[in-house]
């Protein structure tokens, strides 16, 4: 009898097993209050006045994920636009696409299969590299000031190297050869040249 209820015994306690549970990964977004107010509520004069329910319900203890990130993205925006009105600079792009690069990041380490959104960080990491590739080489101050601010490590380019295949030394070793035989024949004839305004020059003078 205990043979045949065997792999019935087995199966129950695989199912009866606790969960493993993976570890609180800490997120970008924990550094919000919970008692601040949404982003469409934050500036609205009579939310004063409400009771503490009310105010709960419009605070960021009840918000969504896309509600967080919203108020975060304007926190780093803040950080570095030149102005009220700028909402267009590569300063406030390079804000954008930091918070959304972070959202990723966090995301890939929970769900590390989800090759969609990966794709997605990337293409947002490839546009904030050029972004701050631009800021580097036209405003070093404001580049500087920008990483600073987002906590932002930039890291220089690879020099550009290419590989050194056999077709490519013959077709390198000919065009040398090519532009050395060019410039022997500009030499000939630019002596020949000389040669004749020197010419020219003692025949006028007889």
């Amino acid at each position: 009898f205990h043979q045949v209820c065997r792999p019935f015994i087995q199966t129950a306690r695989w199912y009866t097993r606790p969960v493993r549970r993976k570890k609180d990964i800490p997120s970008h977004l924990d550094d919000l209050p919970p008692t601040m107010l949404k982003k469409d509520y934050a500036n609205v004069p009579i939310v004063n006045s409400v009771d503490d329910v009310v105010k709960r319900l419009l605070s960021l203890e009840m918000a969504s994920q896309k509600e967080k990130m919203k108020i975060k993205t304007q926190q780093l925006v803040e950080k570095v636009r030149r102005s009220p009105n700028d909402n267009g600079s590569s300063e406030v792009q390079v804000a954008v696409l930091t918070a959304k690069i972070r959202a990723y990041e966090e995301h890939l380490q929970k769900h590390p299969k989800d090759k969609s959104n990966r794709r997605r960080m990337l293409m947002a990491m490839d546009r904030r590299k050029k972004l701050l590739t631009y800021l580097r080489r036209v405003r070093y101050d404001t580049f500087e000031r920008t990483c600073k601010q987002l906590n932002i490590q930039y890291t220089l380019p690879p020099p550009y190297t290419r590989k050194m295949t056999k077709r490519w030394l013959v077709k390198k070793a000919f065009c040398i050869k090519v532009f050395q035989e060019v410039r022997k024949l500009k030499a000939q004839q630019r002596l020949k040249e000389r040669r004749e305004r020197q010419a020219k020059v003692i025949a006028a003078k007889e």
